[in-house]
């Protein structure tokens, strides 16, 4: 480009942290140009008192969409910025059609962790008495739904806040068990340390925090989680050839079948859904799995269906789950 190219990201800790990965990887990758990057607030960092529930809300929601993407939107389309940075499960599952997602970087780890000032068994998941009598803290209904479906004698509560707030909050609040994060996002912050098994502990703030790594199989994740994603205009051609640069092809490919799966629920980020994908034989076959829960019947228990298929077409992939399900 002949001029810089602008990375929008919103200004936290977790979201600067993946947009620096982006710039290392243009740069790795051989892009020569200049770089900038722009913050842009949010109207889920601007509006910290709302549950993320509660922002599609009502006769006169906040927002129907993108509670952490509209605004980084609106500045692609002004001009403002070249391309947006984002946690790939925060993008909402049908684009407008203004915008692709132009690229992402190679996947973290995808699984949730329970994080405690105790330290917990191995195995949680799935134990019926792990949790009961617990008081969990989570913003994510998916988390929400699968904690009360395992275990129905916890206590579900909600927090907000970035990744180093949410542990601090923790710490702090004695009432609380423990609460669940995604892995990704600790590990890219250093928070929680790279390599140590599923239980570890890390010292915050002065005190120690255990952590459990939950099972994935068990415990499904969201679509999406552990991705960065890049999103661009689709008239934005420059941009687009600079972010393909580093676009990873299999994490491409996964991400695309759990969207598309989305998408045929019509479910959006805060769709109780979990989704799993992997590869088989080699690369050459994606398999999936799902768990959904029904928004309108809290006590239901979910369906789940699993398969697997060409990773050529990971679409046709999300449409056999779908079926499944709906079988």
């Amino acid at each position: 480009m002949s001029r810089p190219l602008i990375l929008g990201t919103r200004g936290s800790d977790l979201a600067l942290t993946q947009t620096r990965m982006v710039e290392a990887g243009l740069r790795a990758a051989g892009y020569s140009g200049s770089i900038e990057v722009k913050i842009i607030k949010t109207i889920g960092d601007k509006r910290p008192d709302l549950k993320l529930s509660e922002f599609s809300q009502g006769d006169q929601p906040v927002v129907d969409k993108g509670i952490f993407t509209k605004e980084l939107e609106e500045a692609l389309l002004a001009g403002e910025i070249d391309a947006a940075v984002h946690s790939l499960k925060d993008v909402p599952t049908d684009l407008r059609p203004d915008f692709r997602i132009v690229a992402t970087l190679e996947r973290a780890p995808v699984e949730d962790v329970l994080l405690t000032r105790i330290p917990m068994q191995q195995g949680l998941i799935g134990d019926a008495t792990g949790l009961d009598r617990k008081t969990i803290a989570t913003s994510s209904v998916r988390r929400a739904r699968q904690l009360a479906w395992l275990y129905p004698g916890a206590s579900v509560v909600d927090i907000r806040g970035n990744v180093p707030t949410r542990v601090g909050k923790l710490l702090a609040t004695p009432e609380w068990d423990g609460i669940l994060l995604a892995r990704a996002g600790l590990e890219r912050l250093g928070i929680l340390p790279q390599g140590q098994g599923d239980e570890t502990c890390f010292e915050f703030e002065g005190q120690t925090v255990h952590a459990l790594i939950l099972d994935p199989g068990a415990f499904l994740p969201a679509a999406g989680q552990g991705a960065v994603a890049i999103e661009a205009l689709k008239t934005n051609a420059e941009a687009a050839a600079a972010c393909a640069l580093i676009n990873h092809a299999p994490t491409f490919a996964r991400v695309t079948a759990e969207r598309h799966f989305l998408h045929r629920l019509q479910a959006g980020c805060q769709t109780p859904v979990g989704a799993l994908t992997w590869f088989e034989d080699g690369g050459d076959t994606l398999a999936m799995r799902a768990r959904v829960f029904d928004e309108a019947a809290p006590d239901a228990d979910p369906l789940e269906a699993a398969t697997r298929g060409p990773a050529a077409d990971p679409e046709a992939i999300a449409d056999q789950l779908y079926a499944l399900i709906h079988a």
